[in-house]
């Protein structure tokens, strides 16, 4: 890779690395990130996203600086405007079974392979490439604040994660998930204590384990 897609300087996310590699023949090009590694319930999330150079939507930003009504809003603005979107999880179970690490690596990849453009090379968020993707793949630290692509990625793993611990909340209203999305708050740990573990809790997480 050049030198420039390994810069690390925080500012506003851009396309520059996208272009480079459109540039360079290495398109289409498809952002990639997670979202749900440390609650002790729910799935992980991944999502996979190649945008329009020519229709980005205003406002792309890592997820986790935006409020949630802006989130809302650019996950239909991503959806209605990008050349592709996938979405890839691992459960609850998966990641009890073969850890958080390996279990993000296979949201990641079932996010990648439901895109219905194949990529030529994504852009990962993060130090690690997941093994057996099906293009080529460059990891980039805090991609998500630096590559639109990897923003809107993270945009629709987000929200895709958000709603279905909404939707697990209706089922088992006693843990919260609609208020926490299962992470460690002091509410959802009492409510482990009250009422233990549920089949979408992560049986090797903290206080689901013990």
């Amino acid at each position: 890779m050049t030198s420039s897609l390994n810069k690390h300087v925080l500012g506003p996310a851009d396309f520059t690395r996208e272009r480079q590699l459109l540039s360079s023949g290495k398109g289409p090009v498809a952002g990639i990130d997670e979202a749900g590694r440390g609650p002790l319930a729910g799935p992980v999330s991944a999502a996979a996203v190649i945008l329009d150079p020519a229709a980005i939507p205003d406002g792309l930003a890592d997820s986790k600086t935006l409020s949630p009504a802006m989130r809302e809003r650019l996950f239909t603005d991503v959806l209605r405007s990008a050349m592709a979107v996938g979405v890839g999880l691992a459960s609850a179970a998966e990641i009890d079974r073969v850890n958080i690490r390996q279990a993000t690596f296979l949201a990641m990849r079932r996010a990648c392979r439901a895109l219905s453009i194949q990529p030529a090379f994504v852009l990962i968020d993060g130090r690690d490439i997941p093994p057996d993707l099906p293009c080529q793949a460059h990891a980039l630290i805090k991609g998500d604040a630096l590559c639109l692509s990897i923003a809107a990625a993270s945009i629709v793993a987000k929200v895709t994660r958000d709603r279905l611990m909404v939707q697990l909340a209706k089922r088992h209203p006693e843990y919260g998930f609609d208020k926490h999305m299962g992470y460690p708050t002091a509410a959802h740990r009492a409510a482990l204590n009250a009422c233990g573990p549920s089949l979408f809790h992560r049986l090797t997480f903290g206080a689901a384990k013990k």
